[in-house]
């Protein structure tokens, strides 16, 4: 099988789909290192513009074949401000370099000045006839006055980005003269070096707007504007159907906007470069080259967009330039520096924890005394330069700011009592208490059993009056979360995080600050939090509130960009309490193993676990059909509508399009009269990028496609149904992510090998509650996989922000 990974582990760091044959203008192709295919299994071509290499699912992008950055590319982009990392490194040692070439000279200064002291000196001697121990004494006072004021001179405060050098250096003073309304200098990660300017006084970031004051979706754009984008598009060659949603991106003058440069294209969801460079190649005829600002503009914003689909927040320049080479253009640095010019991208600077060791410059004739002085310096702090869209950047440093204030805004005693409800609780759910009654922020993990001791703290700090209420990714997991619940608080205390942002449950919010009505937030599922979410979160909380992140640690990070869980836990800013609560039972015991890198086998007396071999994808197929339809519901009593299918991907002989299929003809059969839809359908309704629910098909009229989701009606309009519904018998881990079912079955088909990892295992074999099945056509593939394939790293800069505004916990 061809699949579409799903899973955003799948992609490497900063390599944001550069594996893809490139076709530049003009004719000529750039094909990328490695080119093709590149590991992933199926490039999801066959869908269309949206096939990127190694895409995505769909609740990437609301449920439709997303683009998904291929396996391949420039990888060693470094993670989590790690020192020295690859694609960094000239970055760095040009900082370095600038700086230890001006120690070097003011050592060599040093001892200068010291020959002239002494010079001095000898010369008063002979002047005033001072004996030798006066002479002696007064080069030595004259020395320690030098040494006094350079001292002095090191700990003055020094402007930012003062001692950087070389490409930080240029790079900096790009990003200040766009700020500052001039035109950048032209040196930008080449030589020489541009004139460093004073810092720019910090930006004030926007504050978040309450869900219920949020803008609402943008209205399609004027018939006429359609009309003159479809025109265009038809005279170029292009799919007239992309025309609304390009004339609602690029707004009034859509036409106009493509016509001046074809690469806006590529702001349209789905639409890949070698796709942008044939447009514009029919708009722009013998103007049109690889090597057009425009196109190199464009494409840089796109990299950086795959990026973020990818988990990424940003990306560092030797990544993101590979990229751009890989796609074909002639001068990458210059495609950044014109997209940072033009305020496409943002380049930020951060200094990282510890500085390398730096090698020892050979001393300057006479330095005797700058060395001594040397050994009293601190040593640089060593700065990653990284690049990235503004619209993460600011949710990523509002993060940041929000969770510093949540830390530092509670007051040391409110008047509440926690000492009794901890001495009431046992194991962990005591020592989570106990630290939530102390602090503001709190991070608890744990597997499914464990959601029994952030239960038993909404439940105490309720009783004692306050505004406590816990919020899960998904309607399963608040209907989990409440039956563990007295029967009085679970209706108010348990929502999903997105009703609970969007004022549909829950306390509501403020009417004067807009803040959230509640005194401790709860948030479940703590890992799907991508940067943007958690940012909304922690910034709509009134101070003073308390915020627990719950969640367990093992399972596959957000769909979106960020792990902002993962971010925290490295971090150590606040106290982490590990619960001691196993799973129970032979599925507890198996996925505990496969949390800590073990495939063990298992005693399952009850049917628990059933694997079932297959040779091939259509027996894979045959055989999931069976289980579901009939084994599973005869042997074990779970009906069809209780079991779920998890599949790698979407694409290919058995993914999930392959797998839905199938267990429609068997399951409801009928025409798809709605869009592929009939009433009876199960289906995967993802209403927001990232986050998907299960619901079945009620019925379809002029309004739309009726579904029945958490027992909920919705309507979903027609324009809407192919982009964020899919049939929903089988899923990708991803998509199941936050739920939990009766029975599952995990489908392995042979050339899923290759896109498995720990994570995806893990996730996959947690959705079941009473039985698993395994349909295994991967061999050994599985078992190095749980061993040997951790989640792939994202590049963020959350850890580093975090750093300079809360200090570690003690």
């Amino acid at each position: 099988m061809s699949t579409e990974p799903e899973t955003t582990e799948d992609a490497e760091p900063g390599t944001p789909d550069t594996g893809a044959e490139t076709t530049a203008p003009e004719g000529g192709t750039a094909s990328a290192a490695g080119g093709g295919d590149t590991g992933a299994p199926d490039t999801g071509g066959a869908d269309g513009p949206a096939g990127a290499a190694g895409s995505g699912e769909g609740d990437g992008t609301a449920g439709a074949d997303d683009d998904r950055p291929a396996d391949d590319g420039p990888a060693g982009d470094g993670q989590d401000g790690s020192a020295g990392a690859a694609g960094d490194g000239d970055v760095v040692a040009g900082a370095e370099g600038g700086e230890g070439g001006e120690a070097a000279g003011g050592d060599a200064a040093g001892g200068d000045a010291g020959g002239d002291a002494g010079g001095d000196a000898g010369g008063d001697k002979a002047a005033g006839e001072l004996s030798e121990a006066e002479a002696e004494l007064l080069a030595q006072r004259l020395e320690r006055e030098r040494i006094e004021r350079r001292k002095a001179e090191k700990k003055a405060p020094i402007d930012s980005g003062a001692k950087l050098s070389g490409t930080a250096a240029d790079l900096l003073a790009a990003v200040r003269a766009v700020e500052s309304g001039q035109k950048p200098p032209q040196t930008v990660f080449s030589e020489p070096a541009a004139p460093r300017r004073p810092a720019p006084e910090p930006v004030r970031r926007p504050q978040p707007v309450p869900a219920e004051a949020a803008p609402p979706a943008p209205a399609p754009a004027p018939a006429e504007t359609v009309a003159a984008v479809a025109r265009l598009l038809a005279d170029a060659g292009a799919p007239e159907a992309l025309a609304p949603q390009a004339a609602t991106t690029l707004g009034e003058g859509a036409a106009e906007v493509l016509r001046a440069d074809p690469w806006q294209l590529l702001r349209i969801t789905g639409v890949r470069p070698e796709q942008a460079d044939t447009f514009a190649r029919a708009l722009l005829g013998p103007d049109c080259g690889p090597g057009d600002e425009r196109r190199g503009r464009a494409l840089t914003g796109w990299l950086l967009e795959q990026a973020a689909v990818a988990g990424h927040t940003a990306l560092e320049p030797a990544a993101l330039t590979a990229a751009l080479a890989q796609r074909g253009v002639p001068d990458p640095d210059a495609a950044v520096q014109s997209a940072i010019a033009e305020g496409e991208a943002l380049a930020f600077q951060d200094a990282l924890d510890e500085p390398p060791a730096a090698a020892a410059a050979p001393a300057a004739p006479g330095a005797a005394a700058g060395a001594e002085e040397g050994d009293e310096e601190e040593a640089e702090r060593p700065v990653r330069v990284l690049i990235g869209l503004e619209r993460y950047a600011l949710a990523e440093e509002s993060l940041a700011d929000g969770l510093a204030r949540v830390v530092n805004s509670l007051a040391k005693d409110d008047g509440v009592d926690w000492a009794p409800a901890a001495a009431s609780a046992s194991g962990s759910a005591a020592e989570l208490i106990r630290a939530v009654a102390g602090h503001g922020l709190v991070l608890h993990t744990g597997g499914e059993a464990a959601r029994a001791e952030p239960a038993a703290l909404v439940a105490a700090a309720r009783a004692l009056g306050l505004r406590a209420v816990a919020a899960c990714h998904t309607p399963d997991g608040r209907r989990r979360f409440a039956a563990l619940l007295p029967e009085d608080a679970a209706p108010q205390a348990a929502v999903t995080l997105a009703g609970l942002l969007s004022g549909a449950e829950g306390p509501g919010r403020d009417a004067d600050d807009g803040a959230l009505a509640l005194d401790l937030l709860v948030v479940l599922d703590a890992p799907q939090l991508d940067v943007e979410s958690a940012a909304m979160v922690v910034e709509s909380l009134p101070d003073g509130a308390r915020l627990v992140l719950s969640g367990d640690p093992a399972v596959l990070w957000s769909a979106g960009p960020g792990r902002v869980f993962a971010d925290l836990l490295a971090a150590r800013t606040c106290p982490q309490v590990a619960s001691r609560t196993p799973d129970p039972g032979p599925l507890g015991e198996l996925v505990s193993g496969i949390g800590v890198g073990e495939l063990n086998q298992v005693d399952a007396p009850g049917k628990e676990l059933v694997i079932v071999p297959v040779r091939d994808a259509g027996e894979a197929v045959h055989r999931t059909v069976q289980l579901v339809a009939d084994s599973v519901p005869r042997a074990l009593g779970v009906p069809a509508e209780q079991t779920v299918v998890i599949t790698p991907g979407h694409g290919g002989a058995a993914g999930t399009r392959a797998l839905n299929a199938a267990l429609k003809e068997r399951l409801n059969p009928g025409p798809g009269r709605f869009g592929g839809f009939d009433p009876g359908d199960r289906i995967a309704y993802s209403p927001a990028p990232g986050r998907t629910v299960p619901g079945q098909v009620t019925g379809a009229d002029a309004d739309g496609l009726h579904l029945t989701c958490a027992g909920a009606p919705v309507v979903v309009p027609r324009e809407r149904v192919e982009q964020s519904v899919r049939h929903g018998w089988a899923l990708t881990a991803h998509q199941a992510v936050g739920s939990r079912w009766p029975a599952a079955v995990v489908v392995l088909p042979g050339d899923a090998a290759q896109v498995l990892s720990r994570p995806w295992v893990y996730t996959a074999f947690g959705r079941a509650e009473r039985h698993l099945s395994v349909v295994h056509g991967v061999e050994q593939a599985l078992p190095r996989a749980v061993a040997e394939v951790p989640p792939k790293p994202r590049t963020t800069r959350l850890p580093v922000l975090l750093r300079g505004q809360v200090p570690p916990a003690g």
